[in-house]
């Protein structure tokens, strides 16, 4: 199998391959298309190089036929030059130099012959060679076009894979704190503010009693002392002179 044939075949089952397919059988489906990537890479630049030499072979062999058809015509016109001249000398009577000329015809008639067999030569294979140009540059064309598929499927999978990581480490994160768990720390931390406050209105309410206990035997003093003054001024004679400042008038 010659590398022109080898190279077309690897084409042709590089542009159908079924990327889905190989996908769903993959373990790591980013780690095969990252390969199939660079497998396709790599056998595009070898199809482009491949390519570019059978084109090159091509333009020669074009070339040779051009050529060839060429000669084939200037040695058909030398032929009918030799020949004319050849009929002249003899009218004319020089019989050995019309022989002459007329050698001279067969001689060019007969490379006219050999470029007009390697024209005919050359043609089908030139013919062939301009297929398979043209099917090298529409498998290469294809595979340009899988590869691009290649790349935006990676891509796309690569930005998928990240995104589901990313809702994975949210929701591990959100499902870790439990606000409503009373068991958890916040709750723990909620009950014992609860208390200290329960504390603090307990004490507000001891202080306040205590408060009004003062209050409340400094008002039991004061009578007191009235009572202790009242009977001193009865002792000393005194009982019938209450100041009018400590009782009430009496209105007729």
């Amino acid at each position: 199998m010659t590398q022109k044939q080898s190279i077309l075949g690897r084409i042709g089952q590089l542009a159908k391959a079924n990327i889905n397919a190989l996908i769903d059988r993959a373990e790591d489906p980013q780690k095969m298309l990252d390969q199939l990537v660079r497998d396709y890479t790599n056998s595009i630049a070898e199809a482009e190089q491949a390519i570019a030499q059978t084109i090159g072979n091509l333009r020669l062999a074009e070339q040779d036929y051009n050529e060839d058809i060429a000669a084939a015509s200037e040695w058909g016109t030398k032929a009918l030059a030799a020949s004319r001249k050849a009929d002249d000398l003899r009218a004319a009577g020089n019989a050995g130099e019309a022989d002459r000329f007329d050698q001279l015809t067969k001689i060019a008639l007969r490379k006219q012959m050999d470029a007009e067999s390697e024209v005919k030569q050359a043609q089908p294979m030139i013919e062939q060679q301009r297929v398979t140009v043209d099917k090298l540059k529409t498998g290469l064309a294809a595979m340009k076009d899988k590869l691009g598929e290649l790349k935006s499927r990676r891509d796309q999978l690569v930005a998928r894979q990240k995104a589901a990581q990313a809702q994975q480490t949210v929701q591990g994160a959100i499902s870790s704190i439990n606000v409503l768990d009373p068991t958890s720390e916040l709750s723990r931390f909620e009950e014992t503010v609860r208390r200290e406050e329960a504390l603090a209105m307990g004490q507000a309410e001891i202080a306040a009693s205590s408060l009004d206990a003062q209050f409340a035997e400094l008002e039991d003093a004061g009578a007191e002392l009235e009572l202790e003054a009242r009977l001193a001024a009865l002792k000393s004679g005194s009982a019938g002179q209450i100041s009018p400042s400590s009782t009430p008038a009496i209105e007729s």
